[in-house]
């Protein structure tokens, strides 16, 4: 049987994610993320596509660095204005059955004990439907509304993150045992006490006595995902995400960051396949390849030519306006992300100019990959990506919302179904059991988290 594609949609509870300047196309629905029943409609058309789930991004910050102004980002809706991801998806679970919802929290500024509760809670009303997306923050604005002076470095961040995940583990698969909630109206006990555990957790960045103040949900800790491809964060993916999340600009990058990943997670005791790797990825599908790039010539005209660049900025630390357009870009150490800025510089098949960088950043869909063509030439470079790099599906971004997802689903999807590599109807179960199998709504036992289980 052919391996099949897996699709989440990715996007944002904000006016606009990653398509710079098309909140302007006169179909883009954009404008009502503020409505739930905006969000309700956005889970049934996944639902009716057999999507995986919604990947709900988030940032804690504006995009401040390009031009040492936020007013770029803001003029642009580079998002912002922006709402919590997390409050929207118990409305979106009450009216679907099957599509799950990954959601990004920051480690650096959310405190572990009450974050657990929320993710238990998110897991129950949701039936098991709820995914982690572990994130360290980025931005030097969020830094410092949170009471900080600065960012704290990239890599103790990470450390930080190694900690915060000792924490939940303990909280979530250690706290409570599943006998706990008895319900026993006879003897006039609802918990038994000697089942509920403190944790007893003293580190470094965190002291938590517990005991987690939830009882165990559907799936115990939610499905772990992380989208950071720098050197420490693969080795944090390696370690603890069940899903990871990587933008791709090549075969060969993906490739190695794929087979990397998959590598050093054996070396924690994991199998290569307890990772699923998920590549950003954004579509332009026309009935025929020449309507297609008509789409994509309508959609340039109203790309935006500062709102990518207060984007890059906040991605790497680095301000495009300040180089001259002929300068070469060179890879600099920063606290932002590294990833976005080595694609451009040291990962790249050439020495790039600050000029180049900006044109590039500016193309629609931004670092993303954009698959443009038929819905059969689509279909074929989908098909290319997934067997050149062993990669399990991909983040779908959409260009305007909710038309390029409608695309996809109504003439991508069937082709798909079609060839044997896309599912026609869903796996029952919880997030983790649709992604590796039934009876598997726990943690494997072969994860770290699975080690803080009680005994």
């Amino acid at each position: 049987m052919a391996k099949q594609i897996r699709l989440n949609a990715f996007d944002v509870n904000a006016a606009m994610h990653n398509s710079h300047g098309l909140w302007k196309h006169p179909e883009s629905e954009r404008y009502r993320y503020k409505d739930l029943k905006y969000w309700v409609e956005m889970a049934q058309l996944l639902e009716r596509g057999l999507f995986d789930a919604l990947f709900l991004a988030d940032v804690y910050g504006f995009y401040d660095i390009y031009r040492g102004s936020r007013d770029a980002a803001l003029r642009d809706a580079i998002q912002a204005p922006i709402n919590d991801p997390s409050l929207i998806i118990p409305t979106m679970a009450y009216a679907t059955k099957h599509l799950s919802f990954a959601v990004t929290v920051p480690t650096t500024y959310e405190q572990p004990y009450a974050h657990a509760r929320r993710m238990t809670t998110l897991d129950h009303l949701t039936n098991g439907r709820i995914g982690w997306n572990v994130v360290t923050s980025f931005l030097p604005s969020a830094a410092r509304n949170f009471g900080l002076d600065k960012m704290i470095s990239h890599d103790e961040r990470y450390d930080i993150a190694d900690e915060y995940l000792e924490v939940v583990y303990k909280l979530w698969e250690g706290s409570w045992e599943d006998e706990a909630v008895i319900r026993d109206a006879v003897r006039g006990i609802y918990t038994d006490p000697s089942k509920v555990h403190e944790i007893h957790h003293e580190g470094k960045h965190y002291r938590v006595p517990g005991p987690h103040l939830s009882e165990p949900s559907p799936q115990r800790t939610p499905v772990l995902y992380q989208a950071g491809a720098s050197p420490r964060g693969r080795a944090f993916a390696a370690k603890h995400a069940e899903c990871v999340f990587i933008d791709g600009h090549s075969y060969e990058s993906m490739k190695f960051y794929v087979d990397d990943i998959r590598a050093q997670a054996v070396a924690y005791g994991r199998h290569p396949d307890d990772i699923k790797v998920f590549m950003a990825l954004s579509t332009i599908v026309g009935t025929t390849a020449k309507e297609a790039e008509e789409k994509l010539r309508e959609l340039t005209s109203l790309s935006s030519e500062e709102g990518p660049q207060a984007i890059y900025g906040g991605y790497t630390g680095i301000d495009l306006s300040k180089g001259d357009p002929n300068q070469i870009l060179t890879f600099q150490a920063t606290d932002h992300g590294q990833t976005v800025l080595a694609r451009y510089t040291k990962m790249s098949p050439k020495e790039m100019t600050y000029g180049e960088v900006i044109e590039s950043v500016k193309k629609i869909g931004g670092r993303a990959v954009v698959l443009t063509g038929s819905a059969e030439q689509v279909a074929d470079q989908m098909q290319t990506w997934m067997e050149k790099t062993g990669i399990d599906g991909f983040n779908l971004g959409h260009l305007v919302t909710p038309g390029s997802l409608k695309e996809v689903i109504d003439l991508v999807v069937p082709i798909l179904q079609e060839r044997g590599v896309y599912k026609r109807e869903y796996e029952q179960g919880t997030m983790r059991e649709k992604l590796f199998g039934a009876g598997q709504s726990r943690l494997s036992e072969r994860h770290p988290g699975a080690s803080y289980r009680y005994k």
